[in-house]
C-alpha cells in the first residue's frame, strides 16, 4: 500500500509541476493567446490524486489535517473554475495567468508550511 501512496504523491507533484509549466507556456504564448488546456489537465490531476490520497489515508495509516485539505481543495476549485471559464475564450485576460500562478504558489505554500 505504501507504493500506491508514493505513486499518488508522485502524480500529485507532477500535477503541480504541470500547473507551474502552464504559467511559463502562457507567458511564452503572449497576452492575446487563449488559456492553455494544460491548466485543466494539471488541476484535474491534482484533484484526483489529492482525493485518492485522502481516501486511502485509513489504509496507509496517514493522518491528514482536514482543514488544510479543505483550504487546498478550495484554492484548487478556484484554479479550475478560472481555467474552465477562460480556456473557452479566444483570448485570456492578461491577469489570468498571473492570478492562476499565484493561486498555485499559494496552494504549494499551504501544503509546505501549514503543519
Amino acid at each position: 500500500m505504501e507504493f500506491v501512496r508514493l505513486l499518488l504523491v508522485f502524480l500529485h507533484l507532477l500535477g503541480m509541476g504541470m500547473l507551474v509549466a502552464m504559467f511559463f507556456l502562457q507567458l511564452r504564448a503572449g497576452s492575446d493567446a487563449p488559456l492553455n488546456k494544460g491548466w485543466l489537465h494539471g488541476g484535474a490531476l491534482q484533484l484526483l490524486t489529492g482525493l485518492a490520497l485522502v481516501a486511502l489515508s485509513p489504509l496507509t495509516d496517514k493522518d491528514y489535517n482536514h482543514v488544510k485539505i479543505g483550504v487546498k481543495l478550495l484554492v484548487l476549485v478556484v484554479i479550475l473554475g478560472l481555467a474552465f471559464v477562460y480556456v473557452r475564450k479566444p483570448a485570456a485576460p492578461s491577469w489570468a495567468p498571473r492570478a492562476l500562478a499565484g493561486l498555485v504558489v499559494l496552494n504549494v505554500g499551504v501544503a509546505v508550511f501549514w503543519t
